[in-house]
């Protein structure tokens, strides 16, 4: 080892400066591991900058997150400024029109815009009010629950209660949802559409509310407005949909209980009862018939729920004319008595002895069995019912002036109503003589 080493400096003493420097440089070896080395550390940095990216991400936004939070901390007096009692408000003049579905045009429940008025609550009074400058105003939909304390709520709470759209879709509520309250207490609200139903939220149920812009005003808190919570329904479910009240003309599937091309809609329908009014016709004459037609699936629980539904329509003023062999009926356009004519006399049904009425009662299910005979008219009075009897042929002559009915009103003596003739209240003893003459005509 020791003849080594004294080799080794023997050699080094003998070798000049140039073979030195020469031998310091790198072998291949070395050169290949300091490559390798250098691709090991691209690799890592490779893997480690997304992670060191995440991480810096993170760090950012919990800074913004702290920020925020003071700022809101410190922004918090002017909201508890702004939510101090004020008596200004901001009201829905009508309730809504309901049931509301998707794509559907919003209105009051006179079919008009929603109107809103700003007021003045003081003293327990809602006086209406008008600002000298615009007030920005903007509409939003809100959680049916919203508010949980009765009627007092800050400006806070509003913010929390609003509800946006689901991910992915348009704005909940479109249309005019900004407007400006010029000069005036009121404004009305054009067209407001919701683009989403309310299944989705879990009270399942909206309101409408309107506020001042947020930052557009200064000056007392003006409170929010909210509208009755409601049920938004699919578009899709609109052409089921029953009306309240229905019409006479509505397809008898309006009415509660009979689905659309269900059972009891078919039943209905082979027996040619196709509209509300078809329906209330046959419940005045044969609601026995009727009630064996709808068969026992339908229980008596949903028919009285059905009849009654029926029973809202508005029966209008139109009267129907059916001659008969003895007397003229008029009938209401469900086939309920209003008045009957005999020899040119107008008569009230409660005015008929029992055995007048079993007759009058045939007859009314002749005018329903031959409907299509009846003449129409837009209502009974004197000169229209003597020019009908002159042109069926019946017996000439006008009617007598001394009749009974002769100093009513005409919506007096032949009042209308869903059960039919109401009735004046007439004392048999204080009919004239012209009564009486025909009071056997029909014993």
């Amino acid at each position: 080892m020791s003849c080594k080493r004294l080799c080794d400096v023997y050699e080094d003493d003998s070798l000049g400066p140039n073979q030195k420097r020469m031998r310091r440089l790198p072998s291949f070896a070395t050169v290949i591991r300091q490559a390798m080395f250098a691709n090991s550390l691209k690799n890592f940095s490779v893997v480690v900058e997304p992670l060191l990216r995440k991480v810096v991400m993170e760090e950012m936004e919990r800074f913004m997150a702290q920020r925020a939070f003071y700022l809101e901390r410190s922004s918090q007096p002017n909201i508890q400024a702004m939510d101090e009692p004020s008596s200004l408000q901001l009201i829905f003049q009508e309730p809504l029109s309901i049931p509301i579905f998707t794509g559907t045009k919003i209105e009051d429940i006179n079919g008009r815009p929603l109107q809103v008025t700003l007021v003045d609550t003081r003293n327990g009074q809602k006086s209406p009010v008008s600002f000298s400058f615009p007030l920005k105003l903007e509409v939003v939909a809100l959680d049916g629950e919203f508010p949980l304390d009765g009627e007092n709520w800050s400006s806070l709470d509003f913010q929390k209660s609003i509800v946006k759209e689901r991910a992915g879709r348009r704005p909940l509520i479109i249309g005019e949802v900004q407007m400006t309250l010029r000069d005036a207490c009121s404004c009305s609200i054009g067209e407001l559409i919701f683009t989403d139903n309310s299944s989705w939220i879990r009270s399942r149920r909206f309101r409408i509310g309107l506020r001042v812009v947020p930052g557009s005003y200064e000056g007392p808190r003006i409170k929010e407005a909210i509208t009755e919570a409601f049920v938004v329904k699919d578009h899709r479910g609109e052409f089921y949909r029953k009306h309240y009240p229905p019409s006479l003309d509505d397809e008898v599937w309006r009415l509660e209980r009979i689905g659309k091309d269900g059972i009891f809609h078919s039943r209905l329908r082979a027996e040619g009862i196709n509209t509300v009014q078809d329906f209330l016709k046959m419940s005045s004459v044969d609601p026995e018939n009727l009630r064996r037609i709808l068969g026992v699936g339908m229980s008596d629980r949903m028919w009285e729920g059905t009849l009654s539904h029926a029973k809202t329509c508005l029966l209008g003023q139109k009267v129907y004319l059916y001659q008969g062999s003895q007397c003229v009926l008029f009938l209401n356009p469900i086939c309920k008595v209003v008045g009957i004519m005999i020899q040119n006399v107008l008569l009230a049904p409660e005015q008929l002895t029992s055995v007048q009425r079993a007759f009058v009662q045939q007859m009314v299910k002749e005018a329903y069995d031959n409907w299509d005979k009846t003449e129409e008219m837009d209502q009974v009075c004197e000169e229209n019912a003597s020019e009908s009897l002159q042109n069926a042929n019946m017996t000439q002559g006008t009617v007598p002036q001394t009749s009974w009915y002769n100093g009513f009103q005409e919506n007096e003596w032949l009042p209308f109503n869903n059960e039919g003739f109401a009735g004046t209240g007439a004392a048999q003893d204080d009919l004239p003589a012209t009564f009486h003459d025909v009071h056997g005509l029909l014993d």
